[in-house]
C-alpha cells in the first residue's frame, strides 16, 4: 500500500486552493452583494436541515466541488496539490477518473470538518478523509 501524505501538507494545499478560488469568487460575491443577494445559498437541503453543523451548500461550495472534481479527475492534482507536490490516486497508485474525483470531492467541498473527523476516527493511521475511504483514494507525495 502507498504511503499517504500527512495532514499538514494537505492542509497547506487546501489553503492554497481556497485562497486562489477566493480571489476568483470575490468579484462574484461583490456583484451578488450589490444586488442584495449577499446571503445567497443554494436550496439543496430542505429548510429544516439548514441547522446541521459542518454542512455548507453555498455558491462557494459548489465552485469548490467542481474545481476539485475537474482538477483531481483530470490531472490528479489541484493547483494547491501541485504546489505542495501531492496527488490523488486510487489505493493501488493508479490515477483517478472524474467520477471518483467527484465522490472524493463531495466531503471536501461540502462537509470538510465532519469528513476529516470521521476519516481520522476510522483510520487515524492512513490520513484519509471519510470520502477518501468511500472513493478508495488517497493523497500521496507526487514525484517531482
Amino acid at each position: 500500500m502507498l504511503a499517504s501524505a500527512g495532514w499538514g501538507v494537505r492542509f497547506v494545499a487546501w489553503l492554497i486552493d481556497i485562497i486562489l478560488l477566493g480571489i476568483f469568487l470575490a468579484p462574484t460575491k461583490l456583484f451578488l452583494a450589490l444586488l442584495g443577494l449577499s446571503g445567497f445559498s443554494l436550496p439543496i437541503l430542505p429548510f429544516p436541515f439548514h441547522w446541521l453543523p459542518f454542512v455548507e451548500f453555498g455558491l462557494d461550495n459548489v465552485v469548490y466541488f467542481f474545481y476539485w472534481t475537474i482538477m483531481d479527475g483530470t490531472f490528479g492534482q489541484s493547483i494547491g496539490k501541485m504546489a505542495m507536490h501531492l496527488k490523488v490516486t486510487r489505493l493501488n497508485g493508479q490515477p483517478i477518473d472524474i467520477g471518483t474525483a467527484a465522490i472524493e470531492s463531495l466531503g471536501k467541498a461540502f462537509l470538510l470538518p465532519l469528513d476529516w473527523i470521521i476519516g481520522w476516527l476510522i483510520h487515524s493511521d492512513r490520513n484519509q478523509r471519510m470520502f477518501n475511504i468511500i472513493s478508495e483514494t488517497m493523497v500521496v507525495r507526487a514525484s517531482r
